[in-house]
């Protein structure tokens, strides 16, 4: 009987970087990497990431998105709901995991923050 796989973000992020320096413009390894680097507590090399894939790819929401989240993990509030806005603007429309998402902690108390979770209530 063969042992489960363990999970080795270390390997992951060699194997991915190792790609990334091959190939600097490759979308999905861009994405990859950013999330590794988050997840594992790399935060400056995940917001690295993310700025990078919102310069290849200027009109996904969700890369807006992992933005805003890189920057609220960094702190910078204002420049996270700056670009949570902008996500927002290009049509991301996931209110309820906003709402909940850990990485947006930071800006929960902010009233910015209110206004743009008003935008997807219905209309009276």
């Amino acid at each position: 009987m063969s042992r489960p796989t363990k999970h080795d973000p270390a390997f992951e992020i060699a194997f991915f970087e190792s790609l990334h320096r091959r190939c600097p413009d490759y979308v999905e390894v861009v994405e990859l990497l950013g999330g590794l680097y988050t997840k594992s507590g790399r935060i400056a090399a995940g917001l690295r990431m993310d700025r990078k894939l919102v310069r290849l790819q200027p009109q996904n929401p969700t890369a807006h998105y992992n933005l805003a989240c890189s920057l609220a993990l960094s702190q910078r509030c204002a420049d996270a709901l700056r670009a949570l806005h902008h996500a927002i603007t290009l049509g991301y429309d996931d209110r309820d995991w906003m709402e909940k998402d850990p990485d947006l902690a930071s800006l929960k108390d902010e009233p910015e923050f209110d206004r743009l979770l008003a935008k997807f209530k219905p209309q009276s």
